[in-house]
């Protein structure tokens, strides 16, 4: 049952980010050097060498039962965790993470557990399947040939891993230079040493698979309870989709939280982040965490930015009709991850803050919108379905002639420019009304020509815009 055996989310990228923080004083700096030397390194991997700029990380969550060590978990533990105590080497989180070399900002991209992708040497699969059926094959095969149980466990974690990493490269154009893996425990761990983590729902959930039982409203939630808030994807509008924006939004607060002053300058939480990441973090042998830390001492939240590759349908079927899936193309992901990824495409969008009025009919096309104006590079603003005076779609800026209005007004196929003196500079209003057919509109849904442009054509059921790790509070979701 897949809501009781649950999902990792949310320790990957603040693992991560727990590396980062420790660092404004010289206590810092001596748990940090522990830090390093008492992770589990894994070696062999096949990994990049950040020769484009940045330094991209794959962040998996696996629902491992045992700790970064190897040790088992306690009956405690397993109950805390609601996990039982079954074998699984599901990877139900994927997060492609990339850090520019100067360190002044960070981009995590959900991919769906469910993506319908090619796997080496297995074909079209869900990409949560690479890891563990790649990993299953090779360890039989071993042990058929008279490989130690052992040895083969091993051989087939290690191509595993390699499979899931080319599976991740393949599908969104990106290389992969480090590696780390999280199991269940370091996700609870990591949200009680910083004191538990605000979240805020739209509406009041009780879910007995997830165990997810909470009210309306903001709240702040231990590890236990935020698992279960992250894990539930039964009773949603949107299903796994749905869990993935709860996943961003928790991740968002939760490194907040670790960047707030309240962590970083309190010894206790500092040494229970350091215990959490040493017990629950598993990264390649390469990776000089010394130097990625001081690389990131200048990271704040605002520099933290989520988003989620763009989807054909999440409720798509496998070739075989057997299995229910989510379709992707993936020119369109690279198209995506490009876009988001690569500052250079991006020249002089990262300046303008853009708010999306949905004036029209049109169902989710204020979000869908704004997330694809964010993988262009513009700053996501507000989202808003309200009706207004405007016949046509158009974009609003403090001065008709403000070159990231008019830039924008292109992006969106065209649209005319006003002024609204109100408005402060860098800071645009697109006003989307019934006639608007730009991109992300309902006649832009489904093109399948390649996208050979800077633009991401992302249907509505995909991308919804990206959310920061700011100090605004969380963002209220399903």
């Amino acid at each position: 049952m897949t809501g009781v055996s649950g999902s990792w989310i949310g320790r990957g990228l603040v693992a991560l980010v727990s590396v980062a923080v420790l660092l404004g004083t010289g206590y810092v700096w001596r748990s940090v050097d522990n830090l390093d030397s008492d992770i589990t390194r894994l070696a062999g991997l096949g990994l990049g060498n950040g020769s484009d700029g940045a330094v991209d990380i794959l962040l998996v969550g696996t629902d491992s039962r045992s700790d970064a060590k190897g040790n088992p978990l306690t009956p405690q533990e397993l109950k805390m965790l609601k996990a039982g105590d079954e074998v699984a080497t599901n990877t139900d989180t994927i997060l492609l993470i990339r850090v520019p070399n100067d360190g002044s900002s960070a981009t995590a991209i959900s991919i769906p557990r469910d993506s319908y992708v090619d796997v080496p040497g297995i074909g079209k699969t869900k990409i949560n399947a690479a890891y563990g059926a790649t990993r299953e094959s090779v360890r039989r095969k071993a042990v058929e040939s008279g490989t130690d149980e052992a040895d083969a466990e091993r051989e087939g974690t290690e191509a595993g891993r390699k499979a899931l990493i080319d599976t991740v490269a393949a599908l969104t154009g990106v290389e992969v230079d480090h590696y780390a893996e999280v199991g269940l425990l370091g996700f609870v761990l990591l949200t009680n040493a910083v004191g538990g983590v605000d979240v805020c729902l739209k509406n009041p959930v009780r879910e007995p698979m997830s165990g997810a039982r909470f009210k309306a409203g903001r709240q702040t939630l231990n590890g236990s309870q935020a698992l279960s808030f992250v894990r539930q994807r039964h009773e949603l509008p949107r299903g796994d989709l749905d869990r993935i924006t709860r996943q961003q939004v928790y991740m968002a607060s939760l490194t907040q939280k670790i960047l707030s002053a309240g962590t970083l300058t309190d010894p206790g939480k500092l040494n229970e982040l350091q215990s959490a990441v040493s017990r629950s973090v598993i990264i390649d042998d390469d990776w000089d965490v010394l130097t990625f830390v001081e690389q990131l001492k200048d990271l704040s939240g605002g520099r933290v930015k989520f988003a989620t590759i763009p989807v054909l349908d999440d409720h798509g079927w496998s070739e075989d009709g057997q299995q229910s899936v989510v379709t992707v193309d993936p020119a369109q992901v690279k198209t995506f991850t490009s876009n988001l990824l690569d500052p250079s495409r991006n020249t002089g969008r990262s300046e303008y803050t853009v708010d999306v009025v949905n004036a029209g009919t049109v169902d989710g096309l204020a979000a869908n919108v704004s997330g694809i104006l964010t993988a262009k590079g513009y700053q996501a603003g507000a989202t808003s379905s309200t009706p207004t005076n405007d016949r046509d779609s158009v974009v609003y800026a403090h001065d008709a002639d403000d070159p990231g209005a008019r830039l924008l007004a292109k992006d969106l196929g065209g649209l005319t420019v006003r002024a609204d003196p109100s408005m402060p500079e860098h800071r645009i209003r697109a006003v989307l009304t019934n006639t608007y057919d730009g991109t992300g509109s309902v006649s832009d849904v489904g093109a399948s020509s390649p996208d050979t442009s800077d633009q991401a054509s992302t249907p509505a059921a995909a991308n919804r815009a990206a959310i920061t790790a700011n100090s605004d509070g969380p963002t209220c979701v399903n």
